[in-house]
């Protein structure tokens, strides 16, 4: 059982209620449902992170429906940790290499977090590493269990192929996001599903040291504005189609930032791909199903009378079909997703409106 405080009252939650709220969207995936159910049977606080590059401003994927998922381990009693990895960051050119805007980017991704995910504690790779021989000891160890080939197939995690001239440092990459899990001794890994190829490298070689291997998490990709298109970054097309067309922060036009107001949000969704009648790869429909039904029971889009009036959702299958049948105009949903995405990232843009020191770099 784990007691969380609402209002002055205290809930307590079962196993079964914890899976339930691990296992909402936006996960899509847990390695395995049986590992995870005995990791919470056994330990009353499991140790959990969620690694991120330092890159550009933070948007509604990076944050929001990360933080959406810390937010729902931290209830179910994890001990949650959001790691910054300043290292890799480098070593995949992250603001083109520049180590001191990446120190300095790490600030801002710290306070966001923190703001968002109340209670999870954040660790830069950097600390972890700082006089920690053991860390590089076990780097070689754990590269002694695999080879070249299988090290370029997890590539990808960092956005690169073999297409692309690499230096050498970006291949050692994959053994040290895997054995920044054995320095943090966490119980459970979380990621995007662009990252799950190094989870699963953990979840193998661990055993093969005596380590214990994680139980692994990913959560939805949060696609983009525009229309997916694939970019042959993985053999697994299906796969491909979501990590290409997630949302980036290279293209502002195609990505809803935390900073924007209420009126950049609805310019931005105005413009979005949202053929009438289509669900497939539609982004307007899977932030409604990500972000909106995820805070909210329900979805209300406004509608004129002679179009039907205002209807309302209590979850986001009925809608999606209501969608399908075309009985609902892409032009009402994205209005309505515009105007209930605001909301949520409001408190977000007003902090950092009086910490406009943190964004320098970015400046």
């Amino acid at each position: 059982m784990h007691d969380v405080s609402m209002g002055g009252e205290v809930v307590t939650l079962d196993l079964e209620k914890k899976m339930t709220l691990i296992r909402q969207p936006p996960l899509e995936e847990v390695v395995t449902t049986s590992e995870l159910m005995q990791l919470m049977s056994m330990k009353a606080h499991p140790k959990h992170y969620f690694g991120i590059e330092i890159s550009g401003l933070l948007h509604i994927g990076s944050l929001v429906l990360s933080g959406f998922k810390i937010r729902d381990l931290i209830e179910s009693g994890f001990e949650c940790t959001v790691f910054l990895a300043d290292w890799h960051s480098f070593i995949n050119e992250k603001f083109n290499g520049d180590w001191d805007l990446i120190q300095l980017a790490s600030k801002y991704y710290e306070e966001a977090f923190k703001l968002f995910c109340p209670g999870v504690k954040v660790v830069q790779g950097s600390e972890l590493y700082r006089n920690n021989d053991e860390y590089w000891r076990n780097i070689i160890r754990f590269s002694k269990h695999i080879t070249l080939a299988r090290t370029v197939r997890c590539l990808t995690i960092m956005g690169r192929t073999t297409k692309e001239s690499l230096d050498f440092s970006q291949y050692l990459y994959p053994s040290m996001q895997a054995v920044d899990i054995k320095a943090l001794d966490l119980d459970l890994v979380h990621a995007g599903m662009d990252q799950r190829k190094v989870h699963m490298l953990a979840r193998e070689v661990f055993p093969k040291l005596g380590w214990q291997p994680p139980v692994a998490i990913h959560h939805h990709l949060l696609p983009g504005l525009g229309r997916p298109e694939a970019l042959g970054l993985d053999e697994d097309q299906g796969l491909d189609l979501r990590v290409s067309s997630k949302m980036s922060k290279s293209n502002p036009r195609n990505c809803i930032f935390i900073h924007d107001d209420e009126e950049s949000v609805r310019n931005k969704i105005r413009g979005a791909w949202c053929p009438e009648g289509i669900i497939e790869g539609n982004p307007i429909l899977e932030y409604a199903r990500h972000l909106i039904f995820h805070e909210d029971g329900e979805f209300n889009i406004e509608r004129p009378d002679r179009f039907g009036g205002d209807v309302t959702f209590t979850n986001y299958q009925e809608m999606q079909e209501s969608y399908l049948k075309r009985e609902i105009h892409p032009a009402d949903l994205k209005e309505a997703v515009a105007r209930s995405i605001t909301p949520i990232l409001e408190p977000i843009r007003k902090h950092f409106l009086q910490r406009q020191d943190l964004l320098a770099p970015f400046q």
